[in-house]
């Protein structure tokens, strides 16, 4: 991470903040995190916008007390970086948050307002509470419920926490937002009674000059993204070679792993994932990566796998799929898929895989070529599992057909190494029982 990009902030100038709560949402490259407040006071001056970005260190709000001359520190903040920066307990400087806040208590303050919040560790560890000082006791809630609640003009006193200890947390007020929003049978049925409206009558088009638009801030992810692809395409000498896999035995094999225990969902990139990493143990040249002046070959199969999120891309990785089950790649996906689209990984489960699988089979593509993340040596991409005719023994039957096309990287591997390995990949996949040999 060099910069962040401020998605949001979660006060105003003029608010009153607690150590450890949180300040603002900053989008790095891969995931959202909070900006908690590093001192109690009142936020005196938002010095970066929402939308703008900022590297590492710089200064982006200050807090200090209600009447505090804080002209000295605005001139530093905003001065060159050739100045000293404003001292680290008055400034928030855009930096990767501790994954478990301070719980040290701020100086106490001359007769403090009996509700005002106050920071203190979660029964869960991971982040900080909002405790609100109530005359039938104390409300404690997540940061997230807490903001969740004000967005949505709920009254938190009116709730009743499911978290530990009573926490009120963000499905109590997903609860409360449901309610709100129910409406009566009548309602219901007034709104589905069809509508007459009026049809216009036909008028002849208007010639319009060229098309409105708006300009958008390229986002952090996306700004990673195009770097990315300037360091592949261009410099990785690409080549592609595709082949045809028959489906059936491994679209079954997935049939009857989940009818006997649901639970597992298995899905045909789950299969997939494993067969790849079976294939990657057996052609070691291709587990590999180039890094200008070694070539490292890896012991296991470290697999990231594509998953599609807002505003761009992201591979999560499976470590050591060749060691796992089938059932624990399957819950391992499924929990680094969900994050990931929450925007909740972190750094080490993103990075350093040695292989990469693309699936846009679900949308309905039958083929495309993937580009290779650098260092890795290769990605394959795998369309749709579709029903086709085909010739099998003279005579034309139907079977469960898919298309990979894998992308290699041809300063580590060459032409018959691919096949080879793509070969195996396919003999696997339509065998998938060479999983227990």
């Amino acid at each position: 991470m060099e910069e962040g990009q401020l998605s949001r902030w979660l006060k105003k100038e003029g608010d009153s903040v607690a150590m450890g709560e949180p300040l603002a949402e900053i989008d790095t490259d891969k995931a959202t995190m909070e900006m908690q407040a590093l001192t109690s006071g009142v936020l005196r001056k938002i010095l970066i916008k929402e939308g703008e970005s900022a590297p590492l260190g710089q200064v982006i709000a200050i807090v200090g007390e209600a009447d505090e001359d804080i002209s000295e520190l605005e001139r530093k903040a905003q001065a060159p970086k050739t100045e000293a920066a404003p001292p680290a307990s008055t400034q928030a400087p855009v930096e990767e948050q501790p994954s478990e806040p301070s719980t040290a208590a701020p100086p106490p303050s001359p007769q403090p307002p009996p509700a005002k919040p106050e920071v203190t560790t979660g029964g869960d560890g991971r982040q900080g509470d909002v405790v609100a000082a109530e005359a039938s006791g104390r409300l404690i809630v997540s940061p997230l419920a807490a903001r969740m609640a004000a967005e949505a003009g709920i009254d938190l006193r009116s709730l009743s926490g499911s978290g530990p200890g009573g926490r009120i947390i963000k499905r109590d007020i997903e609860d409360a937002i449901t309610r709100g929003q129910e409406v009566t049978a009548p309602e219901r049925a007034e709104a589905a009674q069809p509508r007459l409206r009026a049809v216009p009558p036909l008028q002849q088009p208007t010639i319009a000059g060229a098309s409105p638009f708006r300009d958008e801030p390229i986002s952090e992810i996306r700004k990673v993204i195009a770097r990315r692809l300037v360091t592949s395409l261009g410099p990785v000498p690409h080549f592609f070679i595709t082949t045809e896999i028959e489906m059936d035995r491994a679209v079954q094999m997935r049939r009857n792993i989940n009818a006997l225990d649901p639970d597992l969902k298995i899905s045909i990139n789950d299969i997939i994932v494993k067969v790849a990493a079976a294939a990657l143990i057996q052609h070691p040249q291709v587990n590999a990566s180039f890094q200008e002046r070694v070539i490292r070959y890896y012991e296991r199969a470290d697999i990231g796998v594509a998953v599609a999120i807002e505003d761009g891309l992201i591979t999560p990785v499976v470590r050591s799929a060749d060691q796992k089950s089938l059932s624990e790649i399957a819950r391992e996906l499924r929990d680094l898929a969900e994050r990931a689209r929450a925007r909740k990984l972190r750094p080490e489960e993103y990075t350093g895989a040695g292989f990469s699988i693309s699936n846009l089979g679900m949308f309905g593509i039958d083929e495309f070529t993937a580009v290779i993340n650098p260092p890795e040596g290769a990605i394959v991409a795998v369309g749709t599992v579709t029903p086709k005719p085909v010739v099998r023994e003279d005579e034309i039957v139907v079977r469960q057909m898919m298309r990979a096309t894998m992308s290699c990287d041809h300063r580590v591997i060459d032409g018959a190494t691919g096949a080879k390995f793509l070969q195996t990949l396919k003999k696997i996949l339509e065998n998938p029982l060479y999983l227990v040999v």
